[in-house]
């Protein structure tokens, strides 16, 4: 199996208004924000390249997500993702 980051995820303070300046200000192409229907949900995803995304997400998003407090610029400003296709790859990689 190989190494590879999917997803690079930025924390950001205001959803909306970050939405605005990746797509509008630098033109990058997304769905816009998806997800709002789930606590802690609401994210935008925008393709930088094949296989690679980036991820706009709230700073308490992934504050909660990770179970790190939320704090001034932090480690949850950011996330790098690595997916994978199935468990047994997901378990192989635990190891």
């Amino acid at each position: 199996m190989k190494a590879r980051i999917n997803v690079i995820t930025l924390g950001v303070d205001d959803l909306e208004r970050a939405l605005r300046f990746y797509r509008d200000g630098l033109g990058l192409k997304t769905e816009g924000i998806i997800g709002k229907e789930f606590e802690q949900g609401a994210v935008a995803f925008f393709d930088l390249q094949a296989g690679l995304k980036l991820a706009i997400w709230p700073r308490k998003s992934i504050s909660h997500d990770s179970g790190l407090p939320l704090s001034g610029a932090s480690p949850t400003d950011f996330t790098l993702g690595h997916n994978l296709s199935s468990k047994a790859e997901v378990n192989a990689v635990m190891e």
